[in-house]
């Protein structure tokens, strides 16, 4: 791998595509890693604590078996995404066998407007919240999880929703090229509040998709950059939001001239700009979940290192959902000198045992942290501003007990919630058959939208 000047002081990348299981042996002997198969790092560094190398190994190992089962995951999502459309767009079992019979079974078209993702099978609203309107002090959480629910959703079906469901100005989505995976790997779109003299612009980027083994793989990697004067940022969102790989400097600027590919980054910067300077009295919201939720916060970082001070005194807030950890206390520093100054700017918003957010591991001898202040949902949907999320490592095993009992409440919720709290917020089949999972690993079914966006529309205590 060329390495940047700009980014050559420090770096660790993690190949799980790359090397053997002697590779991981030798982790667990040696800190000195450098120039095995599975391993880039910069002279002369030495993994020396057995903790780091260890939790180091668990990353790689996990990486290896999500990669391995790429293919019958995908399978399984194709499958489950294909059969739930096929119900509705026929209606039920039933109708869908009769139509069968009569020839007249409806196909599911992935690129129409009526085609659901996993994630939009699972939580089925599409309105925005009826009680909550413009200037409510739930107002930008609660647009910023549905829109960041939305960027899971085909093109059509976005524009579809935001015009004709939230009467809002659809105005672009973007499919963006990413150079180490030599593929596309990161969507966002962006729409305002209204068509002429916009008040409000959104960007929302698509966060994990559920049977995505690489997005996966993603959020449990270690790997790391240092940007000087920055701090060390996540190797794998950098490389999702558009750094280079075959720059002389990862983070340019601007782009070579015959540079063609459409990078994250750098093409909603430049909409951006365009859109802002149409619409003199517009604010930004930058949002997303999962992660997407670390794009839309590493996007103003890379906007602030790049002295883009017209977009940055634009911008009203960043909103993130599940978002797992980007980089280490410098760049937490370097992000809240930036952005969540002079006034807050930074919600990061955190649902019960949600696992991702506890992602990468945090400790005393491992880098990446969090920053700014949490906005914390229990499963009761109360909310607390915290420095930091109960658990912050999930793995505890004082809360084992608790996070299966948790897990068992939640199941059994979804069978009353909209009895409750009413219709809007009653679950299918799907989402129970969801929780259920969380019998066996507590912390994926409050990862979904679903009960993010619960939290900003029944949460107490939001901070805006």
């Amino acid at each position: 791998m060329a390495l940047h000047p700009e980014l050559s002081r420090e770096y660790l990348v993690l190949n799980p595509n790359e090397g053997g299981m002697l590779d991981l042996v030798h982790l667990l002997c040696s800190g000195r890693v450098c120039g095995t198969g599975s391993f880039e790092c910069s002279d002369g560094m030495v993994i020396s604590e057995m903790r780091h190398r260890w939790i180091i190994f668990i990353s790689l190992l996990a990486q290896r078996v999500l990669l391995f089962l790429s293919s019958p995951l995908s399978w399984c999502g194709s499958f489950f995404t294909l059969w739930m459309n096929l119900l509705w767009d026929n209606g039920s079992i039933g109708t869908l066998f009769y139509n069968f019979c009569r020839g007249k079974m409806e196909i599911p078209n992935k690129n129409s407007t009526k085609y659901r993702s996993a994630i939009g099978l699972l939580d089925t609203r599409d309105e925005l919240a009826k009680d909550i309107k413009p200037g409510d002090s739930k107002y930008f959480a609660a647009l910023s999880i549905m829109a960041a629910k939305l960027s899971y959703e085909n093109e059509a079906r976005i524009r579809s929703t935001v015009r004709g469901c939230w009467n809002m100005e659809f105005l672009g989505y973007y499919n963006c090229w990413n150079d180490y995976e030599n593929n596309f790997t990161t969507q966002a779109f962006i729409m305002s509040d209204k068509a002429a003299d916009a008040e409000l612009v959104v960007v929302a980027f698509r966060g994990t998709e559920p049977f995505n083994a690489v997005d996966w793989c993603t959020d449990l990697d270690f790997s790391w950059y240092e940007i000087p004067q920055v701090g060390r940022v996540h190797g794998g969102f950098m490389k999702a939001l558009g750094l280079q790989k075959n720059s002389s400097t990862g983070w340019p600027k601007d782009l070579d001239n015959n540079q063609t590919a459409p990078f994250a980054y750098y093409t909603i910067r430049e909409k951006l700009k365009e859109v802002l300077h149409e619409n003199a009295k517009a604010k930004l919201l930058v949002t997303g979940h999962s992660l997407g939720g670390a794009l839309a916060i590493l996007f103003p970082i890379i906007l602030a290192y790049h002295k883009e001070e017209r977009l940055l005194s634009r911008l009203e807030g960043v909103y993130t959902f599940g978002q797992p950890r980007i980089g280490d206390r410098e760049l937490g520093a370097f992000a809240e000198r930036n952005i969540d100054a002079p006034k807050r700017r930074y919600f990061r918003s955190v649902y019960s045992n949600d696992m991702v957010p506890r992602l990468p591991y945090d400790d005393t001898t491992l880098l990446f942290k969090h920053f700014g202040k949490c906005v914390y949902y229990n499963s009761l949907y109360k909310g607390k501003v915290m420095d930091e999320e109960p658990n912050k490592n999930y793995f505890s095993l004082w809360t084992v007990v608790p996070k299966y009992l948790n897990a068992a409440w939640e199941l059994a919720r979804s069978f009353f919630i909209g009895n409750v709290k009413g219709p809007v917020y009653r679950e299918g089949w799907p989402s129970i058959l969801f929780r259920t999972l969380g019998l066996v690993i507590p912390g994926l079914p409050p990862h979904s939208p679903q009960d993010y966006v619960n939290s900003t529309r029944l949460g107490t205590n939001y901070v805006r």
